[in-house]
């Protein structure tokens, strides 16, 4: 049964606030669910986090950047992911494969090929069956991030790709779009620049459509 859900965006695009307002709303209609995060989702990922996150660690390479995401994703998909769907549980994830192709690929440049053969290995090649995409102008998104972020001091609290130029953002925007545009039936489209409580409407109708039609 599909049961995997994968929310997905730029900087800024709200969609862990969604993901968390979801899950509240599914609890209380007694869904069986986990949300989970990358590369958070596990405690090994989360060390993993501080490496590739850290603002300080401005000279880290693409190379070793897209090894250290799949690395973290091998430990997810083992350790939380693959229990959780095997115990028929919705899965719920706040980032997965589609950011390595997107951020490593067209943000960085990196062989989508490459990316393709060590994300398959990582992830025992699980797939999202619905992919929520929550879209909205780069610089919108980067304003929404950098105000989050003005209070944080901590280098590691502080996301480093959130420091990339604008033109890196645009290539990451335009890498989930044209995911999105290959792969129809597996993406939602959202348009994020809204308020929060219209934007929960559009994914709680994206969910329950999809739980009554894995259902079926």
């Amino acid at each position: 049964m599909k049961k995997f859900i994968t929310f997905e965006g730029i900087e800024g695009s709200g969609k862990s606030t969604q993901i968390k307002l979801v899950a509240e709303y599914l609890t209380k209609n007694n869904v069986k669910l986990i949300v989970t995060q990358e590369p958070a989702g596990t405690e090994i990922g989360r060390k993993i986090g501080e490496i590739l996150f850290n603002r300080e660690h401005s000279h880290l390479c693409a190379e070793t950047e897209v090894l250290l995401f799949c690395a973290a994703r091998a430990q997810h998909v083992r350790e939380v992911i693959m229990p959780a769907l095997k115990q028929d549980k919705l899965v719920m994830c706040d980032r997965f494969s589609d950011a390595t192709f997107v951020y490593q690929g067209a943000g960085r440049g990196l062989d989508l090929e490459f990316i393709k053969l060590i994300n398959n290995y990582s992830s025992m090649l699980v797939k999202p069956d619905m992919t929520l995409l929550f879209d909205l102008p780069v610089e919108i998104g980067l304003q929404r991030a950098e105000k989050r972020n003005g209070s944080l001091t901590k280098p590691s609290a502080t996301d480093r790709f959130e420091r990339e130029n604008v033109d890196f953002h645009r290539r990451i925007r335009e890498g989930y779009l044209d995911i999105s545009r290959r792969e129809p039936q597996r993406f939602r489209l959202i348009d994020a620049n809204r308020n929060v409580d219209v934007i929960q409407k559009d994914v709680r109708r994206f969910v329950d459509d999809f739980i009554v039609e894995t259902q079926i």
